[in-house]
């Protein structure tokens, strides 16, 4: 096994933010895997990390959603043997996927789907845990066949990583899904995925929601900054709701709207079950579960544009693009 490993990592230039370097093959904890990264998908987060390590002039390998095969194990870890394909969106703190190899908690990852390419599968990982972990952890869903049937559920911006995941998990749950877009082409996407209605995010929504027979929703998901949703979801949530959100609020919310509702403000972020070292394996199991959704034809990949090769042009142009809002479902890059 050698010694180094290509990796594409953070620097201190702005106008050239990320290179590719030669650095050292990450050291294994007792519960890893060594994975060789076939394909990674690009987050918005990674745009954001990357910019605070430029800022802080840290030089950091970025990268979380991954897909590859494992070389080596821990001595402790006993779910994946080498020659495995897995697939995982590792954590926060640790050398990240946009390298040759990777070390991961084999608790964070699943056998990858066998009836999808690598950067299908890469794409799963990051938005497939956000949306179950909405759904289940904070929404108190049991995330089963038709387990929620007749529940509905309002997802604001659906044709994003999140939202495109989630519309499916819901309607495999057996959930009414109502889905924002604003344009033809998003509009299109949240139907192909399963949405039974869409509403307008820019427009007057809580009229649109009122027009299609829904007074009140016991389940919102903000899958976007949610200060501009917030009063709308507040009026639009029904007693002992919740409202989810996964993107940070940097200006005050009017939380007090929904208090007499007894209803719930319940935020998720995917990486707070490793940062905190709680109940791990559940992202395992729910990456498990993907994986024989997707290979039974119930779930499908929400990837929708592939780069080819790991360099940093490749990276750095999924990171501002993405960013940017400019791809609706996920881009992955093969290397």
């Amino acid at each position: 096994m050698t010694e180094f490993m290509d990796a594409v990592v953070t620097t201190a230039n702005e106008n050239e933010p990320l290179a590719l370097m030669t650095i050292p093959v990450p050291e294994m904890a007792e519960k890893d895997v060594l994975v060789k990264v076939a394909a990674v998908a690009v987050n918005p987060v990674d745009a954001k990390q990357r910019d605070a390590a430029v800022a802080s002039n840290a030089t950091r390998v970025l990268g979380f959603d991954a897909v590859g095969e494992v070389v080596a194990v821990g001595e402790k870890a006993t779910k994946f043997k080498t020659g495995d394909r897995i697939f995982y969106a590792g954590q926060l703190g640790r050398v990240g996927s946009n390298a040759t190899f990777q070390a991961v908690n084999e608790d964070l990852a699943a056998l990858a789907p066998e009836k999808m390419t690598d950067a299908e599968a890469a794409a799963l990982p990051l938005t497939f845990l956000t949306a179950y972990e909405l759904l289940a952890d904070k929404f108190g869903l049991e995330v089963a066949e038709n387990a929620a049937s007749g529940k509905a559920l309002l997802v604001i911006n659906g044709a994003g990583g999140v939202g495109s995941v989630m519309i499916q998990l819901a309607k495999w749950m057996g959930m009414t899904v109502i889905a924002s877009a604003s344009r033809e082409e998003t509009v299109a996407w949240v139907k192909s995925l399963g949405a039974d209605h869409v509403i307008n995010h820019r427009d007057d929504y809580v009229a649109e929601m009122h027009m299609l027979g829904f007074d009140t929703v016991p389940y919102i998901a903000i899958l976007h900054a949610p200060e501009p949703h917030f009063e709308q979801a507040a009026e639009l949530i029904g007693a002992f709701g919740h409202i989810g959100a996964i993107v940070e609020s940097v200006e005050p919310m009017p939380v007090g709207l929904i208090k007499n509702k007894a209803a719930s403000l319940d935020w998720e972020f995917m990486f707070a079950k490793a940062n905190y070292n709680v109940d791990m394996a559940s992202q395992g199991d729910a990456l498990a579960l993907a994986a024989q959704l997707a290979d039974k034809g119930s779930l499908r990949s929400t990837l929708t544009e592939t780069l080819n090769g790991m360099t940093a042009e490749n990276i750095l142009a999924g990171q501002e693009k993405v960013s940017a809002g400019a791809v609706n479902g996920k881009l992955a890059i093969v290397f």
